[in-house]
């Protein structure tokens, strides 16, 4: 259209005379598709008079003649018209079907008894190495201090109380079982590392553990 006369005054528009309705069906008739999606006006017109309150639509209609925003005859209807996603927006949704990647590795080296692994919360009792990759040992639970025998550690699987890497491993192992794992940083201690324990950042770890019981 080349040129719309306005269809009501300001008073009109503020009184209950010209209902939502009204409203929305002119500015889908007039206004340029490109109004109509700045204005989040296309679609459906229930659609349109259900969501949109009336102050919006009389800025939008008061907009539609200050920017001569009009319908010119070969736009497609307006409830065919939909906005487009930001190709950012698509390209950044997650795959949810994609499994997690597994971040340590595991190889047996004594097979344990019975076929009971640990489940969330359950208590276990667990001797360990720890090494660096060159083979630093930086802590173990193995070793005698003077006259008392080696200790077990003993905490909650699957809670978060030890590094990512020991919960999922140990949840997998069975009473007695003895393995080197091999833990990435990423479920280890990560881009920090453990200053105090004397782990550099990004630093991928080497246990022996084993599996002493459940509880």
């Amino acid at each position: 259209m080349a040129s719309i006369e306005q269809k009501w005054t300001a008073e009109e528009l503020a009184g209950d005379s010209v209902s939502k309705k009204d409203l929305a069906a002119f500015l889908q008739e007039s206004g340029s598709n490109e109004f109509l999606l700045k204005h989040k006006l296309n679609g459906k017109l229930p659609n349109v008079v259900k969501t949109t309150k009336k102050p919006h639509l009389i800025s939008a209609y008061t907009d539609l003649f200050a920017t001569q925003q009009f319908r010119s005859a070969d736009e497609a209807s307006a409830t065919s018209i939909k906005q487009d996603k930001p190709i950012a927006a698509v390209e950044s949704k997650p795959d949810s079907d994609k499994p997690e990647e597994i971040k340590y590795d595991k190889v047996v080296l004594k097979k344990g008894t019975g076929d009971r692994c640990p489940a969330k919360g359950d208590r276990v009792s667990v001797f360990y190495t720890g090494m660096l990759e060159d083979g630093t040992v930086f802590d173990n639970n193995t070793e005698h201090k003077g006259r008392k025998p080696p200790t077990p550690l003993v905490f909650k699987v699957g809670t978060g109380r030890v590094i990512r890497g020991w919960d999922e491993c140990l949840m997998t192992m069975v009473r007695g079982e003895k393995v080197k794992l091999t833990i990435k940083p990423e479920w280890a201690y990560g881009q920090r590392g453990n200053e105090a324990g004397g782990i550099p950042p990004n630093a991928t770890l080497t246990f022996t553990v084993q599996l002493v019981d459940i509880a």
